[in-house]
């Protein structure tokens, strides 16, 4: 697991880098989550249980064009089609059946969240 959280880590920072080249700015959303807020999450509709936010292995990037804070999927869809380029276990929540279009994440196994 450590060696796929690694990839992960240093996949996530060639995402940042990558929406800095189309022009974005980026802060950090959530990127570990605890069992606890996953289960509230999943409880009140707003996630799943089982997260990969759990195992470090997704993370959420809030994404600026000058200086505004971009609520619309269209910025997060390019940088997601990008980032699913970089191998099959690459997942985008643009894709996921409720839209999580901050959402990226790694996974060994089919766990899109």
């Amino acid at each position: 697991m450590s060696q796929l959280q690694e990839e992960f880590s240093q996949s996530a920072a060639l995402l940042i880098q990558k929406a800095a080249e189309l022009g974005y700015g980026v802060t950090l959303g959530e990127a570990w989550r605890t069992p606890e807020q996953a289960e509230w999450d999943a409880a009140h509709h707003t996630g799943v249980a089982d997260s990969l936010h759990l195992q470090r292995l997704a993370i959420d990037l809030n994404l600026f064009k000058d200086g505004e804070f971009l609520t619309t999927p269209d910025a997060y869809v390019e940088l997601g089609t990008w980032w699913k380029t970089l191998g099959p276990a690459y997942r985008y929540g643009g894709d996921f059946g409720i839209k999580d279009y901050d959402h990226f994440s790694i996974t060994p196994d089919g766990i899109h969240a």
